[in-house]
């Protein structure tokens, strides 16, 4: 991990910085892999399946007979936990239904908007070391509320050809309509183009490494929309003397396992709790089945000793953390101070894994300092929004003047006519 004590404000920019692979390795990769997809489609999955997954796939779709095996697979108490998670997301994304509401702007015109859902979607579920059917859940659920016609889910294989029994059952679970055994950039490539049995959608979504986020990036040239870029996982958290330095290790913890090219940044005021909370990951991470993984994450993240917490929060609106963790007294206060982060855990009980399982919110969030300009995933994301308004003559009348005037104006006489040749009948 790398240490800073009280950095000067001008170093801060360079703190902030993740690390990235290079650009022109990525875009060349992800150019070849969409060509190929485009060209031989099933054939070229099964192969990359192969080159990639280690994976012997010859058929890329999941049979209801796997998905019905699948189920006798998780012990019920999964089951369970996998229902309510599934409850509380399903109440959380519900409440962000809205009524139609209209509104007459001027006398006799009345303008208003309605949702209409995105009608095919893709969901992209990262397998690999860490199956995520938790994200199943935080994509298919408001897919479902909001009335996509059709859910399209793809995920890597193991090396058997077999998808994780989590994933398949989560999928039934949240209404998925068809699963595909591919992963990475030409998963995405697949949900871009169609293939022989993968379908084509309207937009795309879900987490994934940097080769997947490039990929999401490419779609978007052919048409494809793409719920953000979301990459590698990212946590930061600020503490203050209250803070408990082995609940702060944890959550550092939960998000250096996600992968070596996840990022954690620990930011306190206080020299105690800083230097307990290294202390304590330290002891924490020999225990992890997955230490390898947050021990090369460690190395990439930054511990930073700071002044005040009005300087953290500054630290964090520039760095715009996917997860913002709040281990402070009288967070309140420090609300209307944070501008960029996906979501935000207050308090030393709010830890961060219970937004990534079971609290509701949703945990497919903004990365590598995109919450700076993107919210995370919501009912929103699902649906697009179509305004209306109907003119009575009477509201033509009110606002022909300013119509005709800003028409004219512009130089656009045919706008302006079309104004005028109503109100002469």
């Amino acid at each position: 991990m790398k240490i800073y004590r009280y950095p000067i404000k001008d170093s801060w920019k360079d703190l902030v910085k993740r690390p990235v692979l290079e650009q022109k390795e990525i875009s060349g990769l992800i150019t070849d892999i969409f060509a190929e997809v485009e060209k031989n489609g099933d054939k070229a999955l099964r192969e990359f399946n192969e080159k990639f997954d280690k994976a012997d796939t010859q058929s890329i779709s999941v049979t209801e007979e796997e998905i019905e095996n699948a189920e006798k697979q998780i012990s019920n108490e999964l089951k369970q936990a996998i229902q309510q998670a599934k409850e509380n997301i399903s109440k959380f994304h519900a409440s962000q239904k809205q009524e139609i509401q209209k509104v007459e702007t001027v006398k006799g015109v009345v303008c208003w908007r309605e949702n209409r859902a995105v009608e095919k979607v893709g969901i992209y579920i990262p397998g690999g070391t860490a199956p995520l059917f938790s994200t199943v859940l935080m994509l298919a659920v408001p897919a479902n509320l909001a009335g996509c016609k059709e859910i399209v889910l793809c995920t890597p294989p193991d090396k058997n050809g077999n998808i994780n029994p989590a994933i398949l059952y989560a999928a039934k679970l949240c209404g998925v309509s068809k699963i595909f055994k591919t992963g990475g950039a030409q998963a995405v490539a697949a949900m871009t183009f169609g293939t022989e049995t993968i379908p084509a959608v309207n937009k795309i979504f879900g987490p994934g490494n940097q080769f997947v986020v490039a990929a999401k990036e490419y779609a978007q040239r052919y048409g494809v929309a793409i719920d953000m870029p979301a990459g590698p996982s990212e946590v930061l958290v600020i503490a203050d003397e209250q803070a408990v330095p082995d609940f702060c290790a944890a959550d550092l913890l939960s998000q250096a396992e996600h992968g070596s090219d996840s990022q954690v940044v620990f930011i306190t005021t206080d020299i105690k709790v800083f230097e307990e909370t290294v202390k304590a990951i330290e002891h924490q991470i020999i225990d992890l089945p997955r230490n390898e993984f947050a021990a090369q994450a460690l190395e990439n993240s930054s511990f930073i000793l700071i002044n005040t917490l009005k300087e953290a929060l500054e630290f964090s609106n520039l760095y715009a953390p996917e997860h913002l963790i709040l281990a402070i007294a009288d967070f309140e206060k420090y609300i209307p101070l944070i501008e960029n982060a996906g979501s935000v855990f207050l308090g030393n009980y709010s830890c961060e894994s219970a937004g990534d399982y079971a609290s509701g919110t949703n945990h497919t969030l903004p990365t590598n300092g995109y919450a700076k300009n993107y919210s995370g995933v919501s009912l929103d994301s699902f649906v697009k929004k179509i305004t209306f308004q109907q003119l009575s003559k009477e509201g033509l009348q009110n606002l022909r003047k300013t119509i005709e005037l800003m028409a004219e104006a512009e130089g656009l006489f045919a706008h302006k006519n079309a104004v005028s040749i109503r109100l002469k009948w």
